[in-house]
């Protein structure tokens, strides 16, 4: 996602390339969805939920049209600086050869048209990984591809926020809870605050910020903006005791400093811990509503929780910017469309699976902002075992994926002040970029772990420009550049299914509809308060 033409890597099959998008969008916006469902009632989160997923579903196909245009027009380069090649030979080439150049020739100036026709089984076969960046230089002006990697940036610094403070959260919950008279975690009935006493004199908020930062003599000052974020999971930013230690930012910190490489049975075993502990999750809240367990009553409908719902929903639908790396490796791309429909389907069962069942076993206001901890507590599950793995899963998923966001994050930043035959000094490149990946993250974790709130604006803002607002001009201009170029006329055999030009002003006016209506509602709520 730095921007450029990449390798496609050893290609796999349609139904393989349907796991890896499913793993890809089924992820941390999953485990913050079951509050948000709870918070603005099970009907109206069910019509959100499926709107939400075919507009991400419109998009993808958006993206998916972008890339084949966008290869259609490297392979017809190829075409021209081919033939360009042969003309420069031609003037060393033998008589019986200059022939058989002339009928070629004669055959190249047929109408641009005609060849297209002819080619056009595989001018469109998408064979390079042409990432969202190099999209965007190709089909936007300067001011678009810097607006592009803006929101890019954007997004990505909300996404390692949220893990940075999704980690340490769990870290504390879980050993917190495991210590004194709590030993079997969280009580039923129980809501702790960040002030509550953990470890003797240490305080829970003091345990959190032990496993994101380590402990100062003085606390870090935190913004306004930044801290208002966290009423609900607000940490009082006051004087805390000696010592200076730290468990998250100096384990996966570093790993900013360099690249990543080689994780693909790492990947493998974050997907298999993923899907037994959704599988258990699941399972045990079916058991207890089976058992007559059930103490979920959510309402039907509550549009003040709406705004969170709804940054939470299209974090949970995000890929489009990972698309590149996703389709382009899949050998046989006939049926793609289907495919990604079938995904998008499955996703929606999934969540709506997770979603009910949690919110129907558990009270409204006792599901934990990460849906795993609702099961550390012994009357949920009774072995210890489950009970630390579900608590701690966040913390061996997504600490996988933290270096590998923080590493894209840094290369975007390279890319968007790189220039032509530029380099840039050694400190700039190994410390100043990393170190402005790293901090600001870190710094909106230390002022809040409310992660719901976290992930609604991240989704809200960033995910909705994603998501909606550069697929819906990347497709509208690869069109109109796909016409220049081959000729109108020219069908792009993996064109869209909302091909009509009303599909993207509808998205851009929902997007705009979407910025509009969270702005205001951030507005009322904090004037509210």
């Amino acid at each position: 996602m730095a921007g450029e033409i990449t390798e496609t890597g050893e290609l796999y099959s349609p139904y393989v390339g349907l796991v890896y998008m499913f793993n890809l969008i089924v992820g941390t916006g999953a485990l913050t969805m079951p509050k948000a469902f709870a918070t603005a009632g099970w009907l109206v989160s069910l019509v959100l939920l499926v709107f939400l997923g075919f507009m991400s579903f419109v998009t993808t196909t958006f993206v998916v049209e972008a890339m084949a245009a966008a290869n259609a027009q490297l392979h017809w380069k190829r075409m021209e600086n081919h033939q360009e090649e042969e003309d420069d030979d031609s003037s060393t080439a033998s008589d019986s050869d200059v022939l058989v150049q002339d009928n070629y020739e004669r055959a190249e100036k047929r109408p641009i048209l005609s060849v297209q026709r002819r080619g056009s089984l595989n001018l469109f076969e998408i064979t390079d990984r042409v990432e969202m960046g190099q999209m965007a230089s190709m089909f936007f002006n300067k001011v678009g591809v810097n607006l592009f990697y803006f929101c890019i940036i954007i997004y990505l610094y909300g996404d390692l926020a949220i893990y940075a403070a999704a980690v340490p959260f769990s870290l504390m919950q879980v050993t917190c809870s495991a210590t004194g008279n709590e030993s079997c975690g969280v009580e039923a009935d129980s809501k702790h605050n960040d002030t509550d006493p953990c470890w003797g004199p240490l305080r829970r908020v003091d345990a959190y910020r032990i496993y994101l930062v380590g402990e100062e003599d003085e606390s870090p000052g935190c913004s306004r903006l930044l801290c208002a974020m966290g009423r609900r999971g607000r940490l009082e930013l006051d004087t805390m005791p000696d010592g200076s230690w730290a468990v998250f930012t100096l384990l996966l910190g570093p790993f900013t400093f360099f690249d990543v490489q080689k994780t693909k049975y790492l990947q493998i075993l974050t997907s298999l811990m993923r899907w037994v502990a959704f599988a258990i999750m699941i399972v045990l809240a079916l058991v207890r509503i089976g058992h007559g367990h059930r103490q979920g009553h959510p309402p039907l409908a509550d549009l003040s929780g709406v705004r969170n719902l709804f940054g939470v929903c299209v974090y949970s639908f995000m890929c489009q910017h990972s698309l590149p790396s996703l389709v382009t490796p899949v050998s046989s791309k006939r049926h793609l469309t289907c495919l990604v429909f079938l995904d998008y389907v499955l996703i929606l069962a999934f969540y709506g699976l997770l979603c009910f069942t949690a919110i129907f076993c558990f009270r409204g206001d006792s599901l934990m902002d990460m849906y795993t901890l609702n099961f550390a507590r012994c009357d949920v599950v009774s072995v210890a075992a489950v009970r630390f793995f579900l608590g701690l899963f966040p913390v061996f998923t997504i600490s996988t994926n933290f270096p590998i966001i923080a590493v894209t994050l840094r290369n975007n930043w390279k890319t968007l002040f790189h220039r032509e035959g530029g380099t840039y000094p050694w400190v700039v490149d190994r410390v100043v970029f990393p170190t402005i990946t790293l901090l600001p993250p870190v710094l909106v974790a230390f002022c809040t772990h409310d992660l719901e709130s976290l992930v609604g604006i991240t989704g809200a803002y960033a995910g909705t420009g994603i998501q909606y607002v550069i697929p819906a001009f990347l497709v509208y201009h690869c069109r109109k550049d796909t016409q220049l170029t081959l000729g109108y006329g020219t069908v792009n055999k993996h064109r869209s299914p909302f091909r009509h030009t009303f599909w993207v002003g509808f998205v851009l006016l929902w997007a705009f509809s979407c910025f509009f209506f969270v702005t205001a509602n951030i507005v009322l709520s904090e004037t509210k308060v």
